[in-house]
């Protein structure tokens, strides 16, 4: 018998599966895995409660360590080992053991992502996710208070979780063609704002009664994706073979099948309805073209692009991440709110970034010109970072402004470089049709911001020792330097065109 594109989950009634489920599955997939990233955010004003202000003040005046005081219960107090004064660099080391676990695991994944089935290294990864997220969770069950359990943990969980960005992409770059790319895209990479927005909400609602939970159940809700992704993902386009007579997959609907002709077939005979039915040779499946082979490491470096759009995503992926990790605790120290609270409004910001993303999409696509539109939106965000420093002290109303506005304008760029421009590099004329490098020039460019989301939380946990405005600084400053690649790109392209036609 021949083996089923739709993979162990095959019926005949599913040979109808689009593009529109492909979208639809990918999103769901990924919105997952952010899901299962943003609890350790909301947490960690539950990890480091206020009990512990009474210890800071004896430390100040006597310049030596203090226990927590014993008028503390047990569930007044911070979480051992995060009960210290430098709990700020402890919470940032854990932040960093992630991203730079997920950084360095990227630049691998793309490149093994394309020597293996993306459905089932996509479900491996997602149910080995759930499985440490879970196990984050169950330090709160098991009363668990070493550092080096947490560090693990966060380290595993970030190298599993690199195999969902370049196999999603690489699935969705199959399915759509690069005519209203941006769109699609701005579109369907909501799914990272949708799943923190989820995944603030979850955790939330457990984080003052049993934090344990606010891990637990993105951990099982990820984990369950990954038996969905296992029984309905299909990474590319298939035809069936048989007899000279083409039947295009994607044209399939129930028992029965058209050709580009629209003459209907049976699947089992594979004759015009109304001929005479005589049985055939079994239906071979193929793929829609002969398999390319995989590109090298270097080999997709010197696709025209990926590089300067690598760079500056590391800048634009270290502001997102620094907001992600660590917003719900600024605005608990700033807005003085409980963590349910602040969990809940940092949501906001990922509300703006889903309006930003596909704003930045239909620009694009508009202008023709995705590096401009980074441009621009880079251009506007750094003002607008430190006018949510300022403004975030006026209350409530001011504040929630801000992080739609802010949002918007740091997530714009953000989700065009992850997923159109690496979309459309992946897809380089150079290549001459060879998708299987999409997975590769994927990885080297979400890889390589993954370096900036590993550094911006990092640098976060060691500034704000020193005040909040010392971070908004560095924020600043890193999209200042994302702009400036952008314009070295621009430069560079204005060069090389000048004896050519470019678009």
């Amino acid at each position: 018998s021949s083996p089923s594109p739709c993979g162990p989950g095959f019926v005949a009634t599913s040979c109808g599966l689009d593009p529109a489920l492909t979208f639809i599955l990918t999103f769901l997939l990924y919105t997952s895995f952010h899901l299962s990233r943003k609890p350790i955010s909301i947490v960690k004003s539950e990890l480091h409660k206020n009990c512990s202000s009474v210890g800071e003040v004896s430390t100040a005046s006597s310049g030596q360590q203090p226990s927590i005081p014993s008028l503390h219960s047990d569930m007044d107090c911070s979480w051992k080992p995060f009960d210290k004064s430098n709990y700020k660099q402890l919470l940032g080391a854990m932040d960093y053991s992630f991203l730079c676990a997920y950084a360095v695991g990227m630049y691998l994944s793309g490149i093994i992502g394309e020597r293996l089935p993306i459905r089932l290294y996509l479900t491996v990864g997602m149910l080995t996710s759930g499985l440490f997220t879970c196990l984050f969770g169950l330090g709160y069950v098991y009363n668990v208070h070493s550092l080096g359990f947490y560090v693990f943990v966060q380290v595993a969980n970030g190298l599993v979780q690199t195999t969902g960005w370049p196999s999603v992409v690489t699935c969705i770059g199959n399915w759509f063609g690069k005519g209203r790319r941006g769109l699609i895209m701005g579109l369907w990479n909501s799914h990272t704002s949708v799943g923190n927005i989820l995944g603030s909400l979850i955790a939330g609602y457990w984080v003052s009664s049993n934090w344990g939970l606010s891990f637990i159940v993105p951990g099982l809700i990820i984990a369950a994706m990954g038996v969905v992704c296992f029984l309905f993902l299909i990474e590319r386009k298939w035809r069936h073979i048989s007899s000279g007579v083409n039947l295009i997959h994607r044209h399939c609907r129930g028992l029965t099948c058209k050709d580009p002709n629209n003459h209907h077939y049976d699947t089992e005979l594979l004759l015009p309805r109304d001929s005479v039915r005589v049985p055939v040779q079994p239906v071979v499946v193929v793929k829609s073209e002969s398999e390319p082979s995989a590109i090298s490491f270097m080999g997709a470096l010197r696709i025209p692009g990926v590089i300067e759009f690598s760079l500056c995503l590391l800048f634009a992926k270290l502001v997102s991440y620094t907001f992600l990790f660590w917003l719900p605790l600024y605005i608990t120290k700033a807005a003085h709110l409980d963590a349910k609270k602040a969990g809940d409004l940092s949501t906001l910001f990922d509300v703006g970034g889903i309006v930003g993303g596909i704003l930045a999409g239909v620009v694009s696509d508009k202008l023709g010109k995705r590096a401009t539109t980074c441009a621009v939106m880079l251009l506007l965000a750094a003002p607008t970072l430190y006018g949510f420093s300022m403004i975030s002290q006026f209350g409530l109303g001011p504040t929630i402004g801000m992080l739609l506005v802010c949002g918007g304008l740091v997530n714009g760029p953000y989700a065009l470089i992850t997923t159109a421009v690496s979309a459309d590099l992946g897809t380089h004329k150079s290549l001459k049709g060879n998708a299987r490098a999409l997975s590769t020039v994927t990885a080297i460019i979400d890889g390589t911001g993954s370096v900036g989301a590993a550094l911006g939380p990092l640098l976060a946990g060691l500034l704000s020792a020193g005040g909040w405005d010392q971070v908004f600084y560095m924020l600043m400053t890193a999209d200042f330097f994302a702009l400036l690649v952008r314009v070295r790109k621009t430069q560079v392209l204005v060069l090389v065109c000048r004896s050519k036609t470019c678009s």
